[in-house]
């Protein structure tokens, strides 16, 4: 496995912006907040990426009785949301802050009520009547439109209220965090086997992506070698996973254009992929398969299967745009620019149907992935484009399963790692292009090899703020079209 070495600073308050700026302008991103509350202070961690496995990290202590770190939000729209999430979580204040509202915490939560501090028990209580306010749009024909956050059928609930003139959306502002779980608490004190199956439930559909990224990070804070089979193995399964979600988000934005016909069609085909995960796995949704240091298949890859699904995708993707109703309903709606994709910090086939060419199976690799792979970029920015880099990431996937399958015929298998404790305080990074965006884990492991803290970033939580963006000038009955064509995780962002 690809080892990719950090640079490791360590700042002051009034160094922190600075530094901060320095890192982004080297062309970094910032990947990762992580608050940790140690014995005497506070310390937040910021992770932030590059190309060619280009990684930072930028430490800052602040004392427990003076919590608060001066705002990253004029440099770093992605900061000022982990700003707010630190805040909820821990208590650290962000000083000038533009937007310092709760994000994680609704406001029946008490006041004061830090979970993840290190002292932090169940609340007696919570308000159930405390308020739930918006801010209001106002104006001559203006009038609002609450969704959710129950929604019909079975999707995770989500409020969104829109402020509209005709049918014409002025302003969509969205609440979420009603199934926040506490999952990150959850890690605290097990051993890094244990955390794997928690790992795969962080968000169902994306059980592989997190799995392998909390893996990835543990691995590279006990510094296990993970051999070239399990490398192997674990591309492969990412690339199933990114097939299944796919196909089924294809056929789901066609039945929203109401060419329902496409979407029995990509449920087909869907079920195929999930029969033939259960194969591979013993489950539907590929969790089982991976483990510490290694991966294992209960069966061969059925290549044909995969190259088959792939061409009827083609030629159904190809169906539905070649309809007039279909196109005018995906073309120039809810569109993204690329200057917003990149402000906003956006991921996954969102960020790529605006132009914005980010894949950490290139940027940051742990195989070499060679001549099937290409990264798929459109510029348009709307629901066409996301739609169009859907289909053709699905035949990059199917050429990528073909060949990784191929090269399994000559790697033996591997003998099952046993953890090693840690004798020290350790840290890792995993970072996995799942198939909605780049996941992040960021774990710290106790002297016994038990999780001491793990931070977790889905692409949905930085890329959630786009949609309003998206929506702007759209009209009402597109919501959910537009909706679609994000499609963020819920659960993924409630942790």
């Amino acid at each position: 496995m690809r080892k990719h070495p950090v640079d490791q600073r360590t700042v002051t308050r009034e160094q922190v912006v600075d530094e901060v700026s320095a890192q982004l302008r080297r062309g970094r991103r910032l990947a990762l907040v992580a608050g940790h509350d140690d014995e005497t202070n506070f310390r937040v961690v910021y992770v932030f990426l590059g190309d060619a496995g280009d990684r930072a990290e930028v430490s800052l202590e602040v004392p427990h009785d003076d919590a608060w770190v001066p705002s990253l939000a004029g440099v770093s729209y992605q900061a000022g949301r982990f700003e707010r999430e630190l805040h909820d979580m821990f208590g650290i204040v962000a000083h000038d802050h533009p937007q310092p509202y709760r994000l994680v915490r609704h406001a029946h939560w008490p006041t004061g009520y830090y979970p993840l501090r290190s002292d932090a028990v169940p609340p007696n209580a919570f308000d159930a009547d405390a308020g739930f306010p918006f801010m209001e749009v106002a104006g001559k024909g203006v009038y609002e439109i609450p969704v959710g956050p129950v929604h019909a059928g079975l999707i995770e609930p989500g409020h969104f209220r829109f402020s509209v003139v005709g049918e014409t959306i002025v302003r969509m502002y969205q609440r979420l965090y009603f199934v926040h779980r506490g999952v990150e608490k959850l890690f605290i004190g097990r051993s890094v086997t244990d955390g794997v199956e928690l790992a795969e439930r962080v968000s169902g559909d994306t059980a592989v992506g997190h799995s392998l990224a909390y893996l990835m990070a543990v691995e590279d804070a006990l510094d296990i070698e993970v051999g070239q089979r399990a490398l192997v193995i674990r591309a492969l399964l990412l690339e199933c996973e990114r097939l299944y979600n796919h196909v089924n988000d294809l056929g789901a934005l066609a039945n929203d254009a109401g060419f329902g016909i496409a979407n029995a069609h990509a449920g087909r085909l869907r079920e195929k992929l999930l029969r033939h995960n259960a194969g591979l796995t013993g489950h539907r949704l590929l969790r089982g398969a991976l483990s510490l240091g290694g991966a294992e298949l209960l069966a061969e890859v059925d290549v044909e299967l995969i190259a088959s699904v792939a061409a009827d995708v083609a030629e159904l993707a190809a169906i539905a745009t070649g309809h007039s109703l279909v196109a005018n309903r995906f073309n120039t709606t809810a569109v993204l620019p690329t200057d917003q994709a990149e402000r906003l910090g956006v991921l996954g086939y969102v960020a790529r149907a605006s132009g914005v060419s980010i894949d950490a199976r290139r940027d940051q690799p742990f195989i070499e992935l060679g001549s099937p792979f290409a990264v798929v970029t459109r510029d348009g920015g709307d629901v066409r484009a996301r739609f169009d880099v859907r289909v053709d990431e699905v035949a990059v996937s199917a050429r990528l399963v073909a060949d990784l399958a191929g090269r399994l015929a000559g790697e033996p298998s591997a003998a099952p790692v046993t953890p090693p404790t840690a004798g020290v305080s350790a840290a890792g990074l995993g970072v996995v292009e799942a198939w909605r965006g780049t996941v992040v884990h960021r774990v710290e492991l106790d002297p016994a090899g038990l999780v001491r803290r793990l931070k977790i970033v889905d692409p949905s939580f930085l890329t959630w703020p786009a949609l309003p963006v998206a929506l702007n000038d759209v009209i009402v009955p597109d919501f959910p079209l537009a909706n679609k064509s994000f499609n963020c995780s819920y659960a993924g962002n409630d942790l």
